[in-house]
């Protein structure tokens, strides 16, 4: 082919922030200066909160400066939709994103991509679980792609003690995108320098060889392998967590894993009493299913999903608990390697916190804790704001340690404190109508222990969804018939997490014969007028 007929070869690089993005692009472009190669390169940055990456584009000219006696290629500055040669991200959703987009022709984009997920601020917004399926954005990849090549590029930068930007210039030069050597990308990385280019060239090694090993047709063992570490990261995969002996054998071996999880985390919370506690419940809840279903048809769903729906209400935030995550070693150490901190390198971390009334009385007997929230609500009548007490702990400090570790240690004063109580009610209750369920028809309890589902986030959040909860219980958990009791609960749940206003949640209590959620009477707070403001027109 005549050299001056060629046309340059197009990349889309996609990357997250703080993951190198911008060095990967500087990479590229001095990897073809290096080899002699006519480039450029432009970024179109991504907005923060994670709802999009930053891009770079990045076009190269297949023919050596040599060869072009002097002439030079007319580059684009914004890459064109089916017209790109590659995309590779960092990101599954953010690869299905440019696909969406139009980037990706099936005939020509070659596609590579990590398995792993960073959720986006939509997926966490939802009050259900709003995460994309990785299995179905893994399809979108096979089916608009050339060739696709996917794979973990997080856990193997973590590997070798990098970003995730080496790792995917080394599966750029294993794929063999452009006409470099290998040594030309290595020189570029070395020429850094220190400790980071030896770590960054470790990871080049890894993308390198996990692209050059792979078929890119081989795409039946890349989703199955790929899917599962996609799956472990969200939280599916095996912990480690074993499930002591003595214990697992009053289970059935489906519950076992929740079951272990549920468990440590109970007694990782407050102690191993309360662990016992939890168990004791667990077997209670089984006793309610085995009634219902005594061979196990059910595969034991409903003491499955007790076991993690009940480990999580009894494992509620408090000062207490957020005191003891935030002066964890292993927080501080996740910190460092966040912001890629060095030995020699030195770190502030400072915690804000704003804790008010109800989280003052929570810790409070209720006798006591009643008469702080009687003075708080007082307050707000009287059109002040609810009293709370802004604070900044300088964390990496002695002091700002010392302080979090003592709230830490206060796990005694959680057991005499008016949330525990309340919460320990509220959950006695729920227990009591998933056994009670379970006796009645298999399908009312395991409805009635999906509802734990209800119960999740903090402050307002939590307390709405239990509120939501024992307003279903009370209200549709008796009905006559435990076929149409079960079919209410579940529509009454599934609209309950649709929106937080409860709008369809009132829609769906009137409907199956309940009455609407309660009003709640919401303070009225005159503003005075500023001097000088201008009065009404």
């Amino acid at each position: 082919m005549n050299d001056s007929l060629k046309e340059p070869i197009t990349l889309l690089v996609c990357a997250l922030g703080g993951e190198g993005g911008g060095v990967l692009t500087q990479w590229l472009v001095d990897a073809a200066r290096h080899a002699g190669y006519a480039c450029q390169s432009t970024s179109i940055p991504g907005v923060a909160q994670r709802t999009g990456a930053t891009t770079y584009y990045i076009e190269v000219f297949p023919v050596p400066l040599a060869r072009l006696q002097g002439k030079r290629p007319v580059f684009s500055l914004s890459p064109v939709p089916g017209a790109l040669d590659a995309i590779v991200s960092s990101e599954l959703l953010e690869t299905v994103r440019q696909i969406a987009g139009g980037m990706s022709a099936p005939e020509r984009t070659a596609v590579i991509t990590s398995s792993a997920r960073t959720f986006t601020t939509q997926e966490r917004m939802q009050l259900a679980d709003g995460r994309a399926d990785s299995a179905d954005l893994l399809r979108v990849v096979q089916a608009f792609s050339r060739e696709h090549h996917v794979f973990d590029m997080d856990a193997l930068a973590k590997e070798a003690g990098t970003v995730v930007s080496a790792v995917m210039l080394g599966a750029i030069a294993g794929a063999e995108l452009f006409p470099f050597d290998r040594t030309d990308y290595e020189n570029v990385v070395r020429a850094g320098g220190g400790k980071a280019a030896e770590a960054s060239l470790r990871g080049f090694a890894r993308g390198f060889e996990m692209v050059q090993t792979r078929s890119p047709a081989g795409w039946a063992a890349s989703l199955s392998t790929d899917a599962s570490a996609a799956e472990d990261m969200v939280g599916s995969g095996a912990t480690g967590t074993a499930l002591p002996g003595a214990i697992a054998a009053g289970f059935p071996a489906p519950a076992h894993e929740m079951l272990a999880l549920g468990h440590a985390r109970t007694r990782e919370y407050q102690d191993e009493a309360y662990a016992r506690l939890y168990l004791q419940r667990m077997h209670e809840v089984l006793a309610g299913e085995r009634a219902a279903d005594p061979q196990g048809g059910h595969a034991f769903a409903i003491t499955v999903e007790m076991a993690r729906w009940l480990a999580l209400w009894m494992a509620f935030d408090d000062i207490v608990r957020v005191s003891d995550l935030k002066s964890r070693a292993s927080r501080w150490q996740r910190v460092r390697q966040e912001v890629k901190a060095g030995d020699d390198d030195l770190l502030r971390v400072e915690d804000y916190f704003k804790p008010g009334a109800p989280e003052f009385a929570a810790l409070l007997p209720p006798a006591l804790a009643q008469r702080v929230l009687r003075w708080d609500r007082r307050r707000v009548q009287r059109g002040k704001a609810p009293w709370a007490l802004p604070l900044k702990i300088a964390t990496h400090s002695v002091s700002g340690m010392l302080a979090l570790r003592l709230l830490a240690a206060m796990k005694w004063l959680r057991l005499r404190g008016s949330r525990y109580a309340q919460e320990q009610a509220m959950i006695a209750k729920w227990l009591a109508a998933v056994i009670e369920g379970s006796r009645r028809d298999w399908r009312l309890g395991h409805e009635i222990a999906l509802c734990g589902r209800l119960i999740k986030g903090y402050g307002t959040t939590n307390e709405r969804g239990k509120e939501n909860l024992l307003h279903v219980l009370d209200h549709l958990a008796h009905g006559p018939s435990p076929d149409s009791a079960a079919e209410a609960i579940a529509v009454a749940r599934n609209a309950a997490l649709a929106d937080d206003a409860g709008q369809a949640l009132d829609a769906a209590l009137v409907r199956h014969g309940a009455p609407p959620r309660p009003l709640k009477a919401q303070p009225i707070r005159w503003m005075r007028r500023p001097p000088g403001a201008p009065g009404k027109a």
